[in-house]
């Protein structure tokens, strides 16, 4: 019973592709938005929004899908005014590293797409985007960057002992269904400017937090940065001891951290993290949980609880760190081989996650060149957003 996150993903999403055979029966390829002069199609449309779901991105998906369509439109616009373009070879490297996520083949990866009802030319539009972007940022911007030798040493101080870190911190986890992301995020932001220190995040935590450590005040016990997503990791990072941290969005939900301490280890060495877990979704009954629990000392043994149910129900998963969803790795820092969590739900079920290991695997220590490219992609970064609302405000966006 293994198989990729991705693949747990588009067996869900085999039968309501089942139901949407009728709408295909429509000319889908009618323009439903024009950006400047260039026409995305319903299809299009129809085509990003099930991508989406099958990547689970946060949002409601076809709003999202709109957006990205309309922001790749700008994109292809200005990359062809600069005279960019992008050869096959790039493109076949995109779509390889981005299928490399869930452990995939672009092949691989293609297929499985296809199951869900996702066209292999909707993957490949989806990377060309991006990589034809990143050429036009590159070109506008690149020359405007000055990078000091100063910068690469502090960068390369700054990669080479974080992942030796601890942090201790308190969590506030604010529930995103779908279509109420916009609700959430504002209500996370408010209480961001308006709690400070221990007390006020604790009493905050405890009337909002639908963590498991509501009760008590958010707090976590110290964990590893390596076990965190790297996103969470440098923003608690980038805390002082009592200060919140800005809302950061998760499947389903939005969450808040206030750093408590941070502890150094200057003996260890930067390492990567990668982990294997196992989801088994469950009733949403406690008794039920605890029996399981007390029936399942380690991954395997949760075979046995799935006997008879469908495939889907359980799945086990070994992945790089990054690669595992924002939710579930937030999780899994919290856990010790064997130790399980309950704390999310999808579809009516619960969601038993257990760790089954985790490796640590050390880090050869970048060269200078190495640096200098991730100090600029980070400043070209920052001025990408920026770049990107320019093309915007200049757009004619209509519809037909």
């Amino acid at each position: 019973m293994r198989f990729s996150f991705l693949k747990q993903q588009l067996v869900a999403l085999t039968c309501s592709v089942a139901f949407a055979a009728p709408v295909l029966a429509q000319d889908l390829f009618t323009p439903r938005l024009y950006v400047n002069d260039r026409a995305i199609t319903v299809y299009e449309l129809e085509q990003r929004a099930l991508f989406l779901r099958v990547l689970r991105a946060p949002g409601n998906p076809e709003e999202e899908a709109l957006k990205a369509l309309i922001e790749d439109r700008l994109r292809q616009t200005e990359a062809e005014r600069l005279g960019l373009k992008l050869t096959e070879q790039d493109v076949m490297a995109g779509m390889t590293e981005f299928a490399a996520r869930a452990n995939l083949t672009p092949e691989q990866f293609v297929e499985e797409l296809g199951k869900a009802g996702v066209s292999a030319e909707t993957f490949r539009d989806f990377v060309s985007a991006g990589l034809i972007w990143r050429q036009a940022v590159r070109a506008r911007f690149l020359g405007q960057i000055p990078i000091s030798d100063n910068d690469i040493d502090r960068a390369l101080e700054a990669s080479a002992r974080p992942r030796a870190l601890q942090v201790l911190a308190s969590e506030l986890v604010i529930p995103a269904p779908e279509g109420e992301e916009e609700a959430a995020m504002a209500q996370a932001q408010e209480l961001a400017d308006s709690i400070s220190g221990e007390g006020a995040f604790a009493s905050a935590a405890r009337q909002y937090s639908a963590a498991p450590t509501a009760g008590a005040g958010g707090r976590l016990d110290w964990l590893p940065l390596a076990n965190l997503p790297a996103a969470i990791g440098q923003k608690i990072l980038a805390l002082d001891a009592g200060e919140v941290s800005d809302p950061i969005s998760v499947p389903g939900a939005v969450v808040l951290f206030m750093l408590r301490d941070v502890a150094e280890d200057k003996t260890a060495e930067p390492i990567a993290v990668s982990v294997e877990w196992a989801e088994f979704l469950v009733p949403d009954d406690a008794a039920e949980i605890a029996r399981i629990r007390a029936a399942s000392d380690e991954c395997n043994d949760l075979n046995a609880q799935a006997k008879g149910l469908p495939e889907d129900r359980l799945t086990i998963t070994k992945s790089a760190l990054e690669a595992v969803p924002g939710d579930v790795a937030l999780e899994l820092a919290k856990l010790d081989p064997g130790e399980s969590s309950v704390a999310l739900t999808r579809g009516g079920f619960r969601r038993f996650l257990m760790l089954c290991g985790r490796e640590q695997v050390l880090e050869p220590q970048p060269t200078r060149e190495q640096v200098r490219e991730q100090v600029i992609n980070q400043k070209l970064e920052g001025m990408a957003e920026g770049y990107l609302e320019e093309l915007r405000a200049a757009a004619f966006i209509r519809e037909p």
